[in-house]
């Protein structure tokens, strides 16, 4: 039993010994790679600058498709539809649905206009108020305002909302400009295509300008890269630096990408402030939080890796050593 102790305990030993062996190799081979770029230091930072101000582009449009719901969702929580009820419906009516449809959970708030209030604000707003004293009966209805909740403003939950109040017994018509809705919705998916599109083409450009920064080092390095196949170096051993380098390029280049887009939005925030001022109104424009500048900075990298991968799995195994 004590020799099957120490036999386990010697077992585990090597394994952990093994284990820190292998993340020390990666550790040296990542910091080398590190030290690579920057013995080519032009060629380093002219692929660096290149993938950050690509990845630049979508990530500053993904910017103002969020700015862009942000300032939707205020003006869809400010939508109303006009209730206008039948005119031989009482006050006491009237009220008794104000009631019924603040219990309506699409429903935020509800405000109701009597037939008199209506008739008196149209003398106040037309200028035909001595005209309209003439007039045996009012003929405006009572109206009620409905505004909905932020979930029921979209147009199509808006749409619902407004047939299920025409279903009002007391209710005559309703009314919803349902027309600017569907076009806000329209263009706003229209941009997080086109956001889409871009990102999409923008990426492989990045996965091939690192595929090609990684063939060109490759093809620098290939005589060493010969000798040390001929001395039993694995193809996984020699592919091991230039991935990491692929890495690096993506690390930097995303953290180029975060510091572009935050340099636009601090610049862009003063234009917007003027244009807000003329209209009497305030609007701050949101920048990446932090979990959207990690995931930025993860794309890049993935991407580096990607560009890296594919160029080293094809042009190191092209390299064998030659005998003399």
């Amino acid at each position: 039993m004590a020799n099957l102790s120490q036999e386990m305990h010697e077992q585990n030993t090597s394994m952990i010994g093994k284990m820190i062996a292998y993340l020390l190799r990666h550790l040296q081979q990542g910091i080398g790679s590190l030290g690579d770029l920057w013995r080519t230091p032009f060629t380093s930072v002219m692929t660096i600058l290149v993938l950050g101000i690509s990845l630049t582009l979508p990530a500053t449009l993904h910017m103002f498709v969020k700015n862009a719901k942000a300032i939707s969702e205020q003006w869809d929580s400010a939508s109303e539809i006009n209730v206008f009820l039948k005119l031989s419906v009482t006050d006491k009516a009237a009220k008794n649905l104000v009631q019924r449809i603040r219990l309506y959970p699409e429903v935020a708030e509800v405000k109701y206009i009597s037939a008199n209030q209506a008739l008196e604000e149209f003398k106040r707003l037309s200028g035909f108020g001595q005209a309209l004293e003439y007039l045996s009966t009012n003929p405006l209805p009572a109206t009620i305002l409905v505004t909905p909740t932020k979930r029921a403003s979209q147009a199509q939950a808006a749409g619902e909302l407004l047939q299920k109040l025409e279903n009002e017994k007391e209710v005559a018509q309703g009314k919803l400009d349902l027309e600017w809705l569907t076009r806000l919705e329209a263009v706003t998916e229209l941009i997080e295509d086109i956001v889409l599109g871009i990102a999409s083409l923008l990426c492989l450009s990045v996965v091939l300008i690192i595929g090609n920064t990684i063939r060109l080092a490759i093809l620098n390095q290939r005589d060493a890269i010969a000798v040390m196949k001929l001395v039993g170096a694995t193809d996984s051993f020699i592919q091991r630096p230039f991935l990491y380098s692929g890495v690096w390029y993506g690390v930097l280049g995303g953290m180029v990408a975060v510091l572009c887009v935050e340099m636009l939005a601090i610049y862009l925030t003063g234009s917007l402030a003027k244009l807000t001022d003329l209209y009497q109104s305030s609007f701050m424009l949101q920048g990446l939080d932090g979990s959207e500048m990690l995931l930025l900075i993860g794309a890049a990298v993935s991407l580096g890796l990607a560009g890296s991968y594919l160029s080293v799995r094809k042009h190191i195994r092209a390299i064998e050593p030659t005998a003399d």
